[in-house]
């Protein structure tokens, strides 16, 4: 057994060892169906191995899980100017099922609740049947395989989804859902009810940590600023109304299902799919919470935990008669350029150079704040009648380019809207927390 599987293994059977804590969704019947002892957990590296424990191979239907890869699909369909006006960006700080719309705008809150979830559904392109295939076939993109219907979930969600149909029919009277409330729930029904293992999270995750890129299959499902976009709402939102607490103790962007799935991202490095029916009050699973927070704080996962030591970039530098030669490695971001930039100058004043000869042949990333410190680095020098010469020079280039083709978005109306769009409706604001369904 490979060390990864093996600690995944054991995480899990120190889990699997307390009995399961929570209760199984039972709000869509056929939901009640799953055996609340099931439990697995994957995980998908950026270099595209995948590592499964439990029950892997155990299907479930996503749910809820869905909803930052329909936005990220509606954001690649639309972009984010669009599709900002249709739903927000803010957590809501209320069940999933609740009603939160934004005063002035009639917005819900985020693509992550209920209700903006169904719009962002109706945002995608085309009738009720080519929206569902491209919603369809943008997941089975995100998970590297074809994904399938469950129609009995379908069916019973379908059966029970007056609240659902409720939060369609007020979103459509704020003028921000894109198509008629009854065809825009039965295709977010449907949606819902695709099948899924805990390795297809994944995958899906660990697209998004990959920038858009499926791991296993080296397809661009999104471009990575809408991976970016879908990660910051995950931050900030996936785990309803503890999102907040979220963040503090696991620190993984994430998205949860009352199907008892769990998606969470390390970007850059993974992606993780965790498995267990029972859920907590908020319908997040008991289990799944519990050992991503294990593995966060065991590992050291946190997004935010500050870096173990400092790193080089710098792998040879020379003086050889009067040229400095420096080879470079691995990412250049800023803290690595400014490394590079310091050493350079530090060069420069303290040695006969007359050339730089700068190779990042082994660079594996150079980002646009890499560029443009070296960029600035080059300017100085040459007012000191010197040249940097990189190489190869488009490496430099393209980043420099997306420096200039950065755009400058302003906030939905100003710095700090506060006033209501002009032609919209004002949302009615009862927000109290009903029972699911």
């Amino acid at each position: 057994m490979d060390p990864v599987t093996a600690s995944l293994e054991a995480v899990l059977q120190r889990h699997a060892a307390v009995p399961p804590q929570g209760v199984v969704a039972d709000y869509i019947p056929e939901l009640a169906c799953a055996d609340p002892d099931d439990f697995a957990v994957a995980m998908a590296s950026v270099h595209g191995s995948v590592y499964r424990a439990g029950d892997h191979e155990c299907e479930f239907t996503i749910q809820s899980v869905s909803k930052p890869f329909v936005y990220a699909l509606a954001l690649a369909d639309l972009g984010l100017d669009e599709v900002a006006k249709h739903v927000g960006f803010e957590p809501s700080g209320e069940p999933f099922n609740a009603i939160s719309l934004e005063p002035g705008t009639g917005r819900p809150a985020n693509p992550l609740i209920n209700a903006g979830a169904i719009v962002t559904t109706s945002l995608i392109p085309g009738d009720a049947e080519q929206s569902f295939e491209r919603i369809r076939a943008g997941l089975s993109a995100f998970a590297g395989r074809e994904l399938e219907l469950d129609e009995a979930v379908y069916r019973s969600e379908a059966a029970t989804g007056d609240r659902n149909r409720a939060l369609g029919f007020l979103t459509l009277s704020q003028g921000v859902l894109a198509r008629p409330a009854e065809e825009a729930c039965d295709i977010y029904f449907r949606q819902c009810s695709l099948l899924v293992t805990v390795a297809d999270l994944a995958v899906m995750a660990g697209t998004l940590a990959r920038g858009g890129v499926n791991p296993l299959t080296m397809t661009a499902v999104v471009d990575p600023e809408v991976a970016k976009i879908a990660l910051s709402v995950m931050a900030t939102c996936g785990m309803y109304d503890r999102s907040g607490e979220w963040m503090v103790r696991v620190g993984l962007p994430a998205k949860s299902g009352v199907g008892g799935g769990i998606a969470a991202v390390l970007p850059g490095e993974f992606g993780l799919g965790v498995y267990s029916p029972p859920l907590d009050a908020q319908g997040n699973s008991v289990r799944a919470m519990a050992v991503l927070q294990e593995m966060s704080s065991r590992l050291g996962l946190h997004v935010f935990a500050p870096p173990a030591g400092s790193r080089s970039p710098i792998a040879a530098s020379e003086v050889v008669d009067d040229t400095l030669t420096v080879r470079l490695r691995g990412e250049l971001d800023f803290i690595t350029a400014e490394q590079v930039s310091n050493h350079l100058l530090e060069q420069v004043l303290t040695r006969g150079i007359k050339r730089i000869d700068v190779d990042i042949t082994h660079v594996t990333t150079v980002r646009a704040v890499a560029a443009e410190l070296l960029r600035a680095v080059g300017i100085e020098l040459r007012r000191h009648g010197l040249e940097l010469m990189i190489e190869p020079p488009e490496r430099i280039a393209a980043a420099a380019a997306r420096v200039q083709q950065a755009p400058s978005v302003p906030f939905i109306g100003g710095p700090f809207a506060t006033e209501p769009s002009a032609g919209r409706p004002s949302a009615a604001q009862p927000s109290a927390a009903q029972p699911p369904g």
